[in-house]
């Protein structure tokens, strides 16, 4: 095995034909660092090279910088594939295997023209000792066999302390510090000066790292009584500094208080003036007493104890003026106050007993007791002859200001002024006057009703008693019995005699009634009679009377509604009908509509009436009419008609005459809207129009007559022969040029002697159709037909062959 090495910047490069690699960084005591190997064996793809860089190594390189990649380039031998590095394309960005994040631009080291963008070129190689772009990179197709370029990292896992990163770097490694730590290992946390005490204050730390370190965080709180000026909270940063300044604690202030009014205030401050601590006293001076706490103390949250005290004046107790007494007080202070002075004086008629003046002390007291004030006396009262005395004594028993009052028994009334009084001079103003019986107006007996009274004091006086009785059929509207009062008034009006009430009458469904009232709305003698709206009849008697028993007679009676005969909806058509009161009674009112294809034929709307009929008639349903058809020239029309003629769903067939032809459709049909659906076609002639029939002339002893439609003797000329007076037909009378330029038949002859008033007997086997002058005959089975005074008598086939000769004949008349 041959061994290469080199060891420049304490990095080594080592080489074995096929994975094998030296390091000597250990031997010479240098610090760790990376070692780059590379293989000498068969290329390989890039993803073969790296699982073997990964499997002797640490990984492929990631040529991270210029220096770096000169310095593979100066020592690599050349290979004419060159050689993988780590970086391939992952999701469109370069990305190096040892980083797994994208390569910065600035960082890219791509040889002219690359990298290029041709597909599944996505692994990188570096061109080492190549003539133009050395050292530079391409990207490739990770697919194609190259030389692997590893390295075995520096970092181990006790290189740096856990807060630092180990950053490698060609020959050795560095560890680059998290923020707040220093050291070659960063293993020392960043110290912050320490910081005062604050006064009247405390703190506590948490020191994740040491007393005043990197991230320490230490929370103050003041004692009770002062408040934190300042952050509550210090932490210790990454620089070496706190981030607040140490707060303060400053003692809570009260608000300043003062003497009160008419008092004095001794304070004492133990930190500062009306601070936490502080406590005020309170005294008054004489005549005045405090309102309120004595003492005041300030809180710890800068608050007094309680609000600041007043000096109130001493009161006495309120003063009122003796009864029939006058008060008069002189108040320097206040009313009723220390030092106030009152003075007493009686009113008229009363006598002073005691002393008229007293003061108000400052133990708040009155001096002396105020007075009384005594009622002068008269002469006592004795009770009148049927009534009473009530007297009033304010100040005493028939004394001065005493009031007697005479009141007469109930029914009784004071001849004279009632009242009397005890004047200031101990005398009765008046006498007492007597008592006289009351009297009430006179009664009268009420209408339909008497009176029966009792007089105990006088005829209608005080205590007289009064009965009202009514006549039949009336009741007492009132009270029955009344006294007369001791207010010369009827203890209740005479009372009115009404008519006895019947159950008020309400007028039935669909009718009315109509009362008379002679002692008042439906009371006894009320008639009443009953009638029934149009159309409604009355069920019962008409009249009804209110009795003396507050009854009626009979029951009102109802109104019932008038009924029309039951309708049935016409042929080819319906109704539809509202009953307000009842199926086909009064006010049903129907409608007819008629199916499609009719139309109606009257008024469709009928209403049932007042008298039991209606209106008007149920209308019948028509077939709706289409104009009237007439056969086409030179043929026929036959109908068939349902409803009636030339009406809806009639159907119409043209044929034409022998010799035409039709032009058009053969049936048309009557529609709902009253038109044929179709046009009548027309007839036309056939080719053999233009041929022509042999002249005929006329027969011996006869004339010929002819029409000719088309053209003289041709298709379709009708001529009929007639013979002279005295002379007899032999043949058929009429003949007709048929298509085929033939007579249908010969031209007949005049034989003489001809019988008069012959009746020809015509014997048919066949469907003929006969014209004659006067009549028009379809003959369906053999049998005579007979004629009076023939003229002729013409027969043509239809749809049966000509009959033959002698099969019509003639007859006397006394032979048929």
């Amino acid at each position: 095995m041959i061994l290469q090495n080199w060891a420049l910047a304490h990095s080594h490069l080592s080489y074995c034909p096929y994975a094998t690699f030296l390091d000597l960084s250990s031997r010479r005591g240098g610090a760790q660092a990376w070692t780059y190997n590379y293989s000498t064996g068969p290329n390989q793809n890039w993803y073969e090279a790296r699982k073997w860089c990964q499997k002797y190594f640490t990984d492929m390189v990631a040529s991270r910088n210029q220096e770096e990649t000169n310095f593979l380039n100066d020592l690599l031998p050349f290979n004419p594939k060159y050689y993988w590095i780590g970086i391939h394309r992952v999701a469109g960005l370069w990305t190096s295997v040892n980083t797994s994040q994208s390569v910065p631009e600035e960082a890219q080291n791509w040889a002219s023209a690359e990298p290029d963008t041709i597909s599944r070129q996505d692994c990188v190689e570096i061109y080492i000792k190549r003539g133009t772009d050395t050292a530079k990179w391409n990207n490739e197709n990770c697919n194609k066999l190259k030389g692997a370029l590893c390295y075995t990292a520096s970092c181990k896992q006790e290189s740096c302390s856990a807060h630092a990163d180990c950053v490698e770097s060609i020959g050795s490694h560095i560890c680059k510090c998290h923020p707040g730590f220093r050291g070659l290992r960063c293993e020392e946390a960043i110290t912050c000066k320490p910081f005062p005490h604050p006064d009247q204050g405390s703190h506590r730390c948490s020191n994740p790292y040491g007393s005043n370190h990197f991230n320490s965080s230490c929370h103050f709180l003041c004692e009770v009584g002062f408040r934190l000026i300042g952050a509550p909270q210090l932490i210790c940063q990454a620089n070496g500094l706190w981030n607040h300044p140490v707060p303060l604690c400053q003692v809570r202030k009260c608000s300043p208080v003062f003497s009160p009014a008419m008092g004095h205030m001794t304070c004492v401050d133990p930190v500062e003036p009306f601070s936490y601590g502080s406590w005020c006293n309170f005294t008054c001076k004489e005549g005045y007493y405090l309102t309120g706490d004595k003492v005041l103390l300030c809180l710890t949250l800068g608050q007094w104890s309680k609000p600041t005290p007043t000096c109130t004046v001493v009161q006495c107790n309120s003063l009122q003026a003796p009864p029939h007494a006058y008060l008069q007080c002189q108040d320097p202070i206040n009313k009723h106050s220390y030092t106030s002075i009152c003075t007493v004086q009686c009113e008229e008629g009363f006598d002073l007993i005691g002393t008229n003046v007293t003061k108000c002390s400052s133990q708040g007291n009155w001096s002396h007791a105020l007075p009384v004030c005594l009622a002068k006396r008269c002469t006592p009262i004795s009770s009148p002859s049927h009534g009473s005395i009530s007297c009033s004594d304010p100040n005493g028993s028939f004394s001065f200001g005493s009031r007697c009052t005479k009141t007469c028994d109930e029914g009784f009334v004071l001849n004279g002024t009632s009242s009397t009084e005890c004047t200031s001079m101990g005398k009765w103003s008046t006498d007492i006057p007597p008592c006289l019986v009351k009297k009430c107006p006179t009664l009268n007996s009420p209408a339909h009703g008497s009176i029966n009274c009792s007089h105990p004091h006088g005829e209608f006086s005080f205590g007289s008693r009064c009965m009202t009785t009514c006549d039949e059929g009336f009741v007492l509207n009132g009270t029955a019995v009344t006294e007369c009062t001791a207010m010369s008034n009827w203890s209740t009006d005479i009372p009115h005699c009404l008519a006895k009430k019947c159950p008020t009458l309400n007028s039935p469904a669909h009718g009315s009634i109509f009362c008379s009232h002679p002692h008042g709305e439906f009371s006894f003698g009320s008639r009443c009679t009953t009638t029934c709206d149009e159309g409604f009849v009355l069920n019962g008697t008409s009249s009804t009377e209110c009795t003396s028993m507050g009854k009626w007679s009979t029951d009102i009676p109802p109104c019932l509604v008038k009924k029309c005969p039951t309708l049935n909806s016409p042929a080819h058509g319906s109704i539809n009908c509202s009953h307000p009161h009842g199926e086909f009674s009064f006010g049903s009112r129907c409608t007819t509509t008629c199916d499609e294809g009719f139309v109606l034929n009257g008024t469709a709307d009928t209403e049932c009436t007042a008298m039991s009929n209606w209106s008007t008639d149920i209308p019948q349903c028509l077939a709706r009419r289409c104009p009237t058809l007439s056969s086409p020239s030179h043929g026929s029309l036959v109908c068939s008609n349902p409803h009636r003629e030339y009406s809806f769903a009639s159907v119409c067939t043209s044929t034409c005459a022998e010799g035409f032809v039709l032009n058009g459709t053969a049936i048309t049909e009557c529609t709902p809207q009253g038109r044929w659906n179709r046009d009548i076609p027309h007839c036309l002639g056939k080719n053999t129009l233009s041929e022509r029939c042999p002249i005929l002339t006329p027969p011996s002893h006869g004339t010929l007559d002819c029409s000719h439609s088309h053209g003289e003797f041709s298709f379709g000329s009708r001529c009929t022969s007639t013979c002279e007076d005295g002379f007899l037909l032999t043949g058929m009378a009429d003949t007709e040029c048929t298509s085929a330029g033939t007579w249908s038949t010969e031209i007949p002859a005049c034989q003489g002697n001809k019988p008069k008033h012959d009746t020809v007997a015509i014997h048919i086997k066949s469907f003929l159709i006969c014209v004659h002058a006067l009549n028009n005959i379809k003959l369906y089975t053999t049998r005579k037909v007979k004629s009076e005074a023939v003229l002729s008598l013409h027969c043509f086939i239809h749809s049966t062959p000509m009959p033959p000769a002698g099969q019509i004949t003639t007859a006397r008349k006394d032979e048929l």
